[in-house]
């Protein structure tokens, strides 16, 4: 009698993003697909849906079952795919699009390639989705549009509000990376307890490649990087709180008499405009550096010649770079944001990201004790070690499991309780 094997699963994750654009999302997607291409004792497929002509960030990740799926989109609806999906998107950009004839639809339905491709179960990985009947999986990174509206128009405010709700809605589950995150979801959204599973998230550095001593050379040259430095990574979104950060490093220079270089990486925003004005405003334009969007092999290089991370952001649903840091042995100075100490533990020095002076004296601790910065440094190995990419997917690929009614294993079934609990 002939055996029947069970069906593969055909999982797809949201990458539809533009290099430099995304922010951490971009390294979230990274992380999935290595963690996904580390698994050999599955019989799953995933298909990590992309823009024709915006894959080849991507592309050298996807090994073994990962694999790229096309969106079927038009350069209209590209446009305006990407327009919603970046918070602060110019009016300007919303006028060009109706000019085109083209409205922004922050609700647009399917294209059609997910079920055409036979696609079980899809995963968003960020706030922008689209309608679709086939089982869900939404991951609303932040509710930063409730705790500091005055960063977001009124139009803006709108959009995200309807599709938070109306894709949270749309989900068999709703991702969060941690627990403080998910009380958020179910007191501001209603979000039904039930339905948030809680999956931390790892350090995309692991995937990235280890530079050699002539790569952290090379990129000290081109990068024109100062000896020593603070390093803080992170598009210019408001939130991110540069302003407060440049108020400390005055304070420290006025106050203490410490002249500090300060490094920036991340993509430029539209707030930036004010950011450089406060730079000249404070005299600080020989002390900040601002490298703009950068490899993956940068960026690790870029950790590796800090003396130490600064992350001063106002609102997180997940810090990144903290862990990021952590993870490469690097001393870091932290909001303390509940959801920054939930994800940092005791290996970071935390600081009210409201009060600058607080700020300042947070780096002034760190920069000036080498045995505060071993200790961290030590203690933030151990706490990345919690963290890793393939566990994520484990999780992941339990939930792809569970509801699309796959069989599951023992393991499968503890992944999810402990998600859920």
């Amino acid at each position: 009698m002939m055996s029947h094997m069970p069906k593969t699963l055909q999982v797809c994750v949201d990458a539809r993003l533009t290099p430099g654009a995304a922010g951490g999302i971009e390294q979230v997607v990274i992380g999935l697909a290595r963690g996904f291409a580390s698994m050999h004792d599955g019989q799953e497929n995933y298909h990590f849906l992309t823009f024709p002509d915006r894959d080849s960030w991507l592309k050298p990740y996807l090994t073994g079952p990962c694999k790229i799926l096309h969106t079927r989109l038009s350069f209209h609806a590209k446009l305006q795919s990407l327009l919603s999906s970046v918070p602060g998107a110019s009016r300007l950009a919303m006028r060009l699009l109706k000019l085109l004839g083209n409205a922004v639809n922050p609700l647009p339905p399917s294209d059609g390639a997910i079920e055409a491709a036979g696609i079980d179960i899809m995963h968003f990985t960020f706030q922008s989705a689209f309608l679709t009947d086939i089982p869900s999986i939404y991951h609303p990174w932040d509710l930063q549009h409730v705790h500091l509206p005055s960063f977001f128009a009124e139009h803006e405010l709108m959009i995200r509000e309807t599709k938070f709700r109306t894709y949270c809605n749309q989900a068999q589950m709703v991702s969060v990376a941690s627990w403080w995150m998910k009380e958020e979801l179910i007191k501001h959204l209603g979000v039904p307890r039930s339905k948030v599973m809680v999956v931390p998230m790892a350090a995309s550095v692991d995937a990235y490649p280890a530079p050699s001593r002539e790569d952290l050379s090379a990129v000290r040259r081109k990068l024109r990087l100062p000896r020593p430095f603070l390093f803080y990574p992170a598009k210019t979104w408001g939130h991110k709180n540069h302003m407060g950060l440049f108020e400390a490093l005055s304070i420290l220079r006025t106050q203490r008499g410490i002249t500090l270089s300060l490094v920036c990486s991340g993509g430029e925003t539209p707030f930036f405009h004010e950011i450089r004005d406060r730079i000249l405003q404070l005299d600080l334009a020989s002390q900040v550096r601002f490298v703009g969007f950068v490899t993956p092999l940068e960026l690790v290089s870029l950790y590796l010649l800090s003396r130490c991370v600064i992350f001063p952001s106002k609102y997180e649903g997940w810090g990144l770079p903290i862990t990021e840091a952590m993870r490469l042995g690097v001393p870091v100075a932290c909001s303390a944001l509940p959801v920054l100490r939930e994800q940092a533990g005791d290996a970071a020095l935390f600081f009210d990201p409201g009060d600058p002076q607080a700020i300042a004296d947070a780096i002034a601790r760190l920069w000036k004790d080498e045995d505060l910065r071993k200790s961290l440094s030590e203690k933030g190995l151990d706490q990345a070690s919690c963290f890793s990419w393939e566990r994520t997917a484990r999780i992941f690929r339990a939930h792809y499991r569970m509801l699309a009614g796959a069989p599951m294993s023992e393991e499968d079934a503890h992944l999810v309780r402990e998600a859920s609990v």
